[in-house]
């Protein structure tokens, strides 16, 4: 592998197009091919001899952006624009990350629509997905200038354990980026093929075990393979564990022995992130050694590879709670298990590979770098997509996605293109005005991310809601496309069990020329649905803030004094006007205004009625 800069230079690997995998990770990313003369994966590295693009973003104060080694050098000089961990944002909610807020220098706001995370720099917000699309974009870069070619089709891993909301999050960046994704794929089932576990002999039908422990996540996962297929029996883990919650460990250590807390974070945060990055130095270089220390200015820092064992052993354990869980929930014994193969760079910690060495009661298979070991199984994923790998046979998918309209005309994507098929997916909607009795559900078939510009396929109502406030009823919406590639759609109301559906044929009257121009203006015209959904969303959310606000001032008019009524008022008619704008940036500062001026009393009329309803009992 070392050598594939000298051949990609001579132009050996010029193509006219070629599917790429992808490993968007927390830490670092990577891009991977099959090469066409040795048909073996090899990552793409740049002549430095790295294939890792670390994940870091800077904004620059003039409007420029910096991604990967570009964007190092702003972790410590200016933190507060530098974006690191991108990946642990995606699908998440505020509520999610708060108690792990101080770890980020950047500023992690909350979005009131949907609850969902932005990222605030200065004056601009930016959602997980163009964070993502950034990364990807650099990649999509590399890409190009190490094959001399262009490069528009892409497979992506993803964690085992990402939910719907996270899996449809990494499209979407991929689109935004400029990629038509493929397929996307989990990282243990790319780390099974870049082990080549469904080409050894012996068992039949083995059994295999992938630890992936990585910078955000983790993930276990039981296989069997059986003929090429990878079925996958039971995964577990935590969206939200991996090294990066080694280094706070790290981090919180040094911290409580130097008398910091989070006040001083948030006031000083170039010194919280020279500390971090401190902290990640230091968990690296004691895997090969017992002691370490370094300085920070004046400051002595100092860990022992014991002290980092102490302050690993709680994530480590609750690693192998989910390893046992795996196990039970595929119905199989750990003395089942032919192999144990470890993913992710955490995993190169000596003591992680003894303790899962020791749990299986196996040698653990490391035979592959951690770092490439899911972006070489994406290429090998890849590969089979293009048709180059014959040994494994693709059932049908679903040539476009399939999803429903929601506020503002925007496409919900519930199944999305290029899932198997058959394939059933389910979510759950809500209603927007109260004592609203009915809801049309409009179905929609494309890759774009207004309804307007993809292909309807049906619409019906469900009436019968019973009568309640907005935000209360649950009305859940089903896909169900079965092996003959026929879609059935039902809404139910799960309160009162009210619902109707209805069956359509997606593929109906499209040909491949109509395929391919639907995918071809998703991509060309990705960038700007992204902003248009972006400004939907964000008016979406003023709308629905401005009327809850209303509600509120209605009903507490008494407890609010002149100067609290006069304050949201003066920021309730700046929202209002940002609205005519067409400013996403805008809006999102005159909610976040609003949300300030009301936070405070909200709080205090809350606590009062809490306190008033408490009066007099004992708890």
């Amino acid at each position: 592998m070392a050598k594939i800069g000298i051949n990609i230079a001579t132009g050996s690997l010029q193509k006219e197009e070629m599917i790429v995998g992808i490993d968007l990770g927390t830490t670092n990313s990577l891009v991977a091919i099959i090469h066409p003369e040795t048909r073996k994966p090899v990552a793409l590295k740049e002549h430095d001899g790295s294939s890792l693009v670390p994940s870091i973003i800077y904004f620059s104060p003039d409007g420029q952006v910096k991604v990967g080694e570009a964007a190092i050098p702003f972790l410590l000089s200016d933190p507060k624009r530098t974006i690191f961990s991108a990946k642990r944002l995606m699908g998440k909610r505020y509520d999610d990350l708060r108690q792990h807020a101080a770890f980020y220098t950047y500023k992690v706001i909350d979005n009131d629509s949907d609850g969902m995370v932005k990222v605030q720099v200065d004056d601009q917000f930016y959602s997980p997905v163009e964070l993502s699309s950034l990364i990807l974009k650099e990649l999509k870069l590399r890409a190009e200038h190490i094959l001399k070619t262009s490069v528009s089709k892409a497979v992506i891993t993803v964690p085992a354990y990402f939910n719907d909301t996270q899996r449809q999050a990494t499209r979407d960046a991929g689109k935004l980026a400029g990629l038509d994704v493929l397929r996307i794929i989990n990282e243990p089932t790319a780390a099974s093929l870049a082990y080549g576990l469904d080409q050894q002999g012996g068992q039949s039908e083995p059994l295999v075990a992938v630890y992936d422990l990585g910078g955000g996540t983790f993930d276990i996962s039981i296989l069997r393979i059986s003929d090429g297929v990878f079925e996958v029996l039971s995964t577990n883990g935590d969206t939200y564990l991996g090294g990066d919650d080694i280094d706070r460990s790290i981090l919180n250590y040094w911290a409580m022995q130097l008398g910091w807390d989070e006040a001083d974070h948030t006031a000083d945060p170039e010194r919280w992130q020279q500390l971090r990055l401190k902290a990640e130095l230091a968990k690296k270089q004691l895997s090969d050694s017992s002691n370490w220390e370094d300085k920070i200015g004046e400051l002595v820092l100092s860990l022992t590879r014991e002290n980092l064992e102490a302050l690993t052993r709680p994530l480590l354990e609750k690693t192998l709670v989910s390893c046992a869980a795996a196990l039970k929930d595929a119905g199989i014994k750990k003395s089942d298990l032919q192999s144990v193969v470890m993913v992710g760079g955490s995993t190169r910690m000596p003591m992680i590979r003894e303790a899962v060495s020791e749990f299986f009661g196996l040698e653990v298979n490391t035979s592959v770098h951690p770092d490439e070991v899911v972006a070489l199984g994406a290429a090998i994923q890849a590969d089979i997509l293009a048709g180059n790998n014959r040994k494994l046979l693709l059932l049908d998918i679903m040539p476009l996605s399939l999803g429903i309209e929601t506020a503002g005309g925007l496409m919900d994507v519930l199944i999305p293109r290029n899932s198997k098929i058959p394939s059933a997916a389910a979510r759950q909607y809500t209603t927007q005005i109260d004592g609203q009795s009915g809801m049309r559900i409009s179905v929609f078939q494309g890759e774009r991310d207004l309804v307007k510009d993809n292909r309807k396929l049906a619409e019906f109502n469900l009436a019968g809601i019973p009568g309640m406030p907005a935000g209360i009823p649950k009305v859940e919406v089903s896909f169900l496309i079965n092996a003959d590639g026929i879609l059935t759609v039902s809404a139910k109301e799960l309160r009162s069990g009210v619902q109707q559906n209805i069956q359509v044929v997606p593929r109906e009257g499209l040909t491949d020329e109509d395929l391919e121009k639907m995918l071809m203006e998703a991509i060309s015209h990705a960038k700007e649905d992204i902003a248009l959904r972006a400004l939907t969303e964000a008016q979406t959310e003023a709308e629905q803030l401005l009327k809850t606000t209303e509600r509120f001032l209605q009903k507490h008019l008494n407890a609010l004094t002149q100067e609290e009524l006069l304050e949201t008022a003066n920021a309730m008619q700046a929202l209002q006007l940002s609205l005519s704008m067409e400013d996403k940036n805008l809006i999102q500062t005159k909610i976040e205004a609003l949300n300030e001026v009301s936070k405070p009393y909200a709080e205090r009329i809350m606590d009062e009625a809490v306190g008033a309803a408490m009066k007099g009992k004992t708890v």
